[in-house]
């Protein structure tokens, strides 16, 4: 029998040697905890902060970090969280039974860009800070405008960053484009 680590399915669990069984046997002495239907990690084995993705990732490899989420893991957020933000590509179904976890759906044509592999962690991936802040200004109507501003003004105070990089990729969304550059005429 293999050892499981990490984030892993039902299906998984069976190609290392365990029953469903087994499987919800340990769940039950705290060495498993299930994080959505038919996915499961091991206690203890990832930073807390990334067992959502981690356990989205198992059953959709393009599970990516999002918005609020991804603008707190690049410090550009004070806010904490209730859940993981997590976005897929439009039209692919998001993973049944996820209680602390928004999803997502961003255009299939746009997902990749600022897609990033983080770092020290296999196989999990968030939106880099410049692509978080151009989606906290797509998504404003949503999650309001001051998030944006505020993450805006952070990227902008950290060193070598600038807004000709930001702008850059902000061209790949021409609607969130004009309140970008407007942001950044006002506060660079």
């Amino acid at each position: 029998m293999s050892v499981l680590s990490g984030a892993f399915t039902l299906a998984g669990a069976r190609e290392a040697g365990l029953r469903k069984d087994q499987v919800y046997e340990r769940v039950g002495a705290g060495e498993f905890e299930r994080m959505g239907r038919g996915v499961f990690i091991v206690v203890g084995s990832l930073d807390p902060t990334l067992e959502s993705l981690a356990a989205a990732t198992a059953v959709q490899p393009l599970a990516t970090m999002c918005l609020t989420s991804a603008l707190v893991r690049h410090g550009l957020s004070d806010e904490i969280p209730f859940g993981s933000d997590i976005a897929l590509p439009r039209g692919v179904r998001h993973p049944a039974g996820f209680g602390h976890v928004t999803w997502h759906s961003f255009d299939r044509a746009t997902f990749q860009i600022g897609r990033e592999a983080l770092d020290q962690e296999d196989g999990l991936f968030a939106y880099s800070a410049e692509r978080s802040i151009i989606d906290a200004f797509r998504l404003a109507h949503d999650h309001g405008s001051d998030a944006a501003i505020t993450a805006l003004k952070r990227w902008l105070r950290q060193p070598g960053h600038h807004p000709s990089a930001l702008l850059a990729v902000a061209k790949s969304f021409p609607k969130a484009y004009p309140a970008i550059r407007s942001a950044l005429e006002v506060l660079a």
